[in-house]
């Protein structure tokens, strides 16, 4: 597959500039991806089975979500483990730094009832911001669940932020990271344009993280979370659903409008590509999994 790699001035804009259309895109990914449904099977079926260790004998859980978003993925979550332990209560420590998120997920509460057992903290921070306020106000607080869910894309030094967060630990507590798993075109694309898509984030996969936890002879378990995306409609030309999907998957603004010619046969071959895709009854669907990884108190 022939993909053109080579530098040039990027006259693109990262779609999170525009955080309207950036929630509007992520949306519809939601909408035509399995996402929602891979993690409500993980809160329902996995999550209170991973959490038995921890949860055994305490009345009260100590949670820290780092980068919790609006808040959909917590709430399912805390009602899983709800159900599981009906008379536990919950302290939640909420880090997001997009105050358009943290707004949703403070509607997200006030609008859910049965949330009483919940007390929340809400800091509009980022990973890095957050550990350094902890280390100034040198906080000793300990937690039993902390979870990381789609975040380490976004951190300067991902094995910096995964050792401080796991020194936070209580005894039996856990740490839950997913990513996406190594396998997934959409991370080896961005990776693959991320010159001419103006970004300097690198597209991390579990890959990366299972090597810096390899090299630090760290044990963790892993579990394979499927999901697929349906990307058909990114191939009719000017279709405005497959034009928000294309947005979100390279993470540009107005992609479809603003690439070159080059750019865009680039990327509409990598999303077809069929190491990544399969087409099936006239439908893309490109394969999208990602892989939760769980590491333990450090002894």
């Amino acid at each position: 597959m022939h993909m053109d790699q080579h530098i040039m001035e990027s006259p693109l804009t990262k779609l999170i500039t525009d955080s309207n259309r950036y929630l509007k895109c992520y949306h519809h990914y939601l909408k035509h991806s399995t996402d929602q449904q891979t993690m409500q099977e993980f809160t329902n079926n996995l999550l209170p089975d991973i959490m038995t260790k921890t949860v055994n004998g305490k009345s009260n859980l100590n949670v820290i979500g780092v980068g919790s978003g609006s808040g959909e993925l917590d709430l399912q979550m805390f009602s899983a483990l709800h159900r599981k332990y009906p008379k536990m209560t919950v302290d939640n420590e909420v880090i997001e730094p997009n105050p358009q998120q943290l707004r949703c997920y403070r509607d997200l509460v006030s609008q859910t009832p049965g949330l009483d057992y919940i007390r929340f903290n809400w800091n509009k921070t980022t990973a890095e911001e957050f550990e350094e306020q902890w280390k100034e106000k040198k906080r000793t607080e300990k937690a039993d669940l902390i979870h990381m869910f789609q975040v380490l894309y976004y951190v300067k030094d991902p094995g910096a932020t995964i050792s401080f967060f796991q020194s936070l630990l209580n005894k039996n507590g856990q740490l839950l990271i997913t990513l996406s798993s190594g396998n997934v075109g959409v991370v080896k694309m961005r990776n693959a344009y991320k010159n001419q898509f103006g970004t300097t984030e690198v597209n991390r996969s579990t890959g990366d993280i299972r090597r810096f936890l390899d090299s630090k002879g760290v044990t963790y378990r892993s579990y394979d979370l499927p999901t697929q995306i349906d990307i058909t409609k990114c191939f009719i030309e000017g279709n405005e659903e497959g034009e928000m999907m294309i947005d979100f998957l390279t993470q540009v603004l107005d992609f479809s409008k603003t690439a070159s010619p080059e750019l865009k046969a680039g990327v509409m071959e990598f999303l077809r590509c069929p190491e990544f895709s399969v087409e099936s009854n006239g439908k893309v669907l490109m394969n999208a999994n990602y892989e939760l990884i769980v590491l333990e108190q450090l002894t």
